[in-house]
């Protein structure tokens, strides 16, 4: 081979070199992905999945759930009240009916309720509904002390502040007096009864008192609690007929629940009650819980 022929074929074998070089590297381009022009699919890189996903915490904080406390309807603890029909009454007066029938204190009996500071009286079925109520007279004195032996000793040696209606719960029974006339004996002892009005003298004018739109002037027996003859005739004889009684006599001073000491607001065991999730499943609440809390 000539010199100039053996030196065309070295520059072939170059430019083969070349060429083929070119090729492979083309083909390792495209395996790999380098082209610019190669669009962006589901299985694009992690780091733009990162960017484009919404930022999870790796340890997200917990909201605590929403508590709410349901307060416990007032039919679940078994609330009763007194029925005072359409006669108005005290709030002392109501308070105390309430809680005499809500807690059975009356013992399945009827039951009378004095109320010193309105001069009336309000006579109850056993159940609680009203049977009648009309205006009394008290007790000379205003005042919540009963005085030991008061009972034996004659009228006439009896002080007027001794003359009180002592305020209490007594167990009560039909009977007469020496003269026949039927009363209902509240405090044998004390010789303190409820009776029909007495005729007492010229200078008390005790129909007159009772009769008058006014309780100041309703103060003026010995102690005894007089109602209108009528009244005591048809309400008040009939409800002891059946059964002994009970007369409640509220305080002219003292508060409820230190004359009653099992006494108990009946509102205030509602309200203990819709606070309190203790209740067990027919409401019973230990009275004392809210008798104490009347005492502050």
């Amino acid at each position: 081979m000539s010199t100039q022929s053996l030196t065309l074929f070295q520059q072939f074998l170059v430019l083969k070199k070349l060429f083929c070089g070119s090729l492979l590297l083309a083909g390792l381009l495209t395996i790999v992905g380098c082209s610019t022009t190669r669009p962006i699919d589901s299985g694009a890189s992690t780091a733009l999945q990162t960017v484009n996903k919404p930022q999870i915490s790796q340890n997200p904080v917990a909201t605590p759930p929403v508590t709410t406390q349901t307060p416990i309807a007032n039919n679940t603890i078994q609330i009763r009240r007194a029925n005072f029909l359409q006669a108005s009454a005290s709030v002392e007066t109501k308070l105390m009916a309430d809680w005499v029938v809500d807690s059975g204190d009356n013992e399945n009996r009827n039951f009378v309720i004095v109320d010193k500071k309105s001069a009336r009286v309000y006579v109850f079925h056993a159940n609680g509904v009203l049977r009648g109520e009309a205006p009394v007279l008290l007790g000379f004195t205003v005042g919540d002390t009963s005085f030991p032996g008061i009972g034996d000793r004659p009228l006439s040696s009896i002080n007027p502040h001794e003359k009180t209606t002592p305020p209490g719960r007594f167990l009560s029974s039909l009977d007469k007096n020496i003269k026949g006339k039927e009363i209902v004996w509240i405090d044998y002892d004390g010789a303190v009864s409820l009776h029909a009005i007495v005729k007492g003298t010229k200078a008390e004018k005790r129909a007159e008192r009772l009769a008058s739109l006014t309780i100041a002037d309703n103060r003026i027996s010995f102690g005894c609690i007089n109602a209108p003859v009528d009244f005591f005739h048809t309400i008040i004889t009939p409800s002891f007929k059946e059964s002994d009684g009970i007369v409640y006599i509220l305080p002219d001073i003292r508060p409820l629940n230190q004359v009653f000491s099992s006494w108990y607001n009946v509102d205030t065991k509602v309200k203990l009650a819709n606070a309190s999730p203790a209740l067990n499943a027919v409401g019973s609440l230990n009275t004392s819980a809210y008798t104490a809390s009347l005492s502050r």
